[in-house]
């Protein structure tokens, strides 16, 4: 019988962290062989790539990490990514951006050290190896899989600093579950966030500035010619106070702006709320709709974008498809 090949890179993270949570990582071969027998008619390979906490990881890691799960979903092999959950659900997001689709693409983790009691790593690689081994899941684009839940990259997040069941994707919930060991998907995503995968190999800077009660916009000063790109993580469904009108209008008209909600959840308003600041006013004086994307989310499709060689123009044109995605 013809075997599945599953590629599984790690990365790092608490998954392959030594007792104590020092500085030591586990191999990628330690982790997997915490998992024990893999499914029937799975072979994995493993690849380290990093032993790094996720929040020390960078753009140009997951950039690399692209090339290789693409050169593994074109020879016909599944993928598992292993990392620290502290960023895992942007990896995924930056994965879903650059990766083809072709078979299917999982990043997994887990909240508790190999050491701890109720040690949530191998239940967690079981279930996402089940998933990538199953040509079915292929057309989802990147998925995370932790707590036998199936979650879209672009709506998943970490929701809590330490429950093993942190990973949500509010607003629309997952795609399926791991059940008895196999996928059971109940949603499809209906179409990719971009039109094609996108490069990030190019040089991009994007800002992200989340605002609170009695800004008054001192942080957006910063954002001068080393920024191509600016994420606003607004108030409410997408309002600014009255004073920094201006000064978002003056940055919008010369780099991409992109309008967020800090809620976390639900998407941007266009024309709700017409006064000044409101979502109306901001979207009419030339910012750009995160629509359903969370801010952490829409600096990393700017980023993308920029990366990729989109003018303003292309930008705007890639985030007014959001809603129809």
């Amino acid at each position: 019988m013809t075997k599945t090949v599953v590629s599984v890179f790690t990365l790092g993270g608490t998954i392959s962290a030594r007792g104590g949570g020092g500085s030591g990582r586990l191999s990628g071969g330690e982790v997997l062989a915490a998992v024990g027998a893999v499914p029937d008619g799975v072979e994995v390979e493993v690849h380290d790539v990093r032993r790094l906490p996720s929040s020390s990881l960078s753009v140009e890691d997951v950039a690399e990490l692209a090339d290789r799960v693409d050169a593994a979903t074109a020879q016909g092999r599944g993928v598992v990514v292993v990392q620290g959950t502290d960023t895992l659900e942007e990896t995924a997001f930056l994965l879903d951006l650059a990766c083809a689709r072709r078979a299917p693409v999982v990043v997994t983790g887990a909240m508790r050290r190999p050491d701890l009691p109720g040690a949530d790593g191998p239940a967690n690689l079981a279930a996402a190896v089940a998933v990538a081994a199953d040509p079915g899941c292929a057309g989802l684009g990147v998925v995370a899989v932790l707590a036998d839940e199936i979650h879209a990259a672009r709506h998943v997040r970490k929701t809590h600093t330490t429950s093993v069941a942190t990973f949500a994707s509010p607003g629309a919930g997952p795609l399926g579950r791991v059940v008895e060991g196999r996928p059971r998907i109940q949603l499809h995503p209906a179409r990719p966030v971009t039109d094609r995968p996108l490069s990030l190999r190019g040089t991009a800077r994007v800002a992200l500035v989340t605002l609170a009660l009695g800004d008054r916009g001192e942080l957006l000063e910063a954002v001068d010619e080393r920024f191509g790109g600016l994420v606003v993580a607004a108030f409410g469904a997408g309002h600014v106070p009255t004073w920094l009108v201006d000064p978002l209008a003056a940055l919008a008209a010369r780099i991409p702006v992109v309008l967020a909600s800090r809620t976390g959840a639900g998407p941007l308003l266009s024309e709700t709320y017409k006064g000044p600041g409101s979502e109306y006013d901001m979207l009419g004086r030339g910012l750009l709709s995160a629509g359903p994307l969370d801010a952490p989310k829409a600096r990393l499709l700017l980023h993308a974008l920029l990366a990729d060689g989109a003018d303003h123009p292309q930008v705007a044109d890639a985030f007014r498809a959001l809603n129809t995605r």
